[in-house]
């Protein structure tokens, strides 16, 4: 099996060289690169599954290149940055990030943090047994015409087109998605989306269901797909059957 291709996209040539030591020790191939321009030229001859993002790039507006990787490719994102505002992390959210870690960060913790992005990306084994079918064992969970396939990690509109959604969004998405008609907290779904490590007063969840919402064409004043519970959180109102 080919090793997993991680980018480094930072314009201190000590940070890459740090981090690909540490990640290839890890088993990744990594390309080190440190500026924008290198990763649009790495992305169509050899995209990687993921590609870790500082924001404070001389002369280059990282927000702008989290979004054109959004817009065009297929792969994990964790922004590493010193910059550790609020705004920034509701910005790179909202960008379609799957993480951000600001630095210093303890090169342990980001390891599990790529592993744990990239543990969600991946596809179901292809050779594996299919699931058995019965209740809570479907695998395909169909809401207002759309319909969500949980071992593809896929998403696809009542016209049938393939909808892309960030790690973070998906893993949102099938929490709603197997509890329809429950309302659930912030932290309930910090919990259930693998972000244990937020803090009281993060913003994740909103800007994610906000994301959500704008993919699945959901009024954000009027929602008939996800509900706003005041004080308690969400709710997914629209039936799901599993097909």
């Amino acid at each position: 099996m080919s090793a997993v291709h991680i980018a480094i996209l930072d314009d201190e040539v000590e940070i890459t060289q740090l981090l690909a030591g540490y990640l290839q020790g890890h088993g990744y191939r990594i390309t080190q690169l440190h500026d924008g321009r290198a990763l649009a030229a790495l992305m169509p001859a050899d995209p990687p599954a993921l590609v870790l993002l500082d924001l404070g790039l001389p002369g280059e507006d990282g927000f702008s290149i989290a979004r054109q990787l959004r817009e065009h490719w297929r792969c994990g994102l964790v922004i590493i940055t010193g910059r550790g505002d609020a705004v920034d992390k509701v910005v790179g959210l909202e960008m379609g990030a799957d993480d951000y870690v600001t630095k210093p960060f303890d090169l342990r913790e980001l390891a599990a943090r790529i592993k744990a992005v990239l543990r969600r990306l991946a596809p179901a084994e292809p050779n594996a047994p299919a699931v058995a079918s019965g209740p809570g064992a479907a695998n395909v969970l169909q809401f207002a015409g759309w319909q969500l396939d949980l071992d593809a990690r896929q998403l696809l509109d009542p016209r049938g087109d393939d909808v892309a959604l960030t790690t973070g969004e998906f893993d949102l998405l099938c929490a709603f998605a197997r509890q329809p008609g429950r309302v659930l907290s912030r932290d309930q779904l910090l919990e259930q989306t693998h972000r244990r490590e937020a803090g009281p007063f993060d913003r994740t969840v909103d800007v994610q269901v906000g994301r959500l919402r704008k993919k699945l064409g959901d009024d954000a004043d009027n929602p008939k797909i996800i509900k706003s519970v005041r004080g308690a959180g969400y709710i997914l109102v629209a039936p799901v059957t599993a097909g």
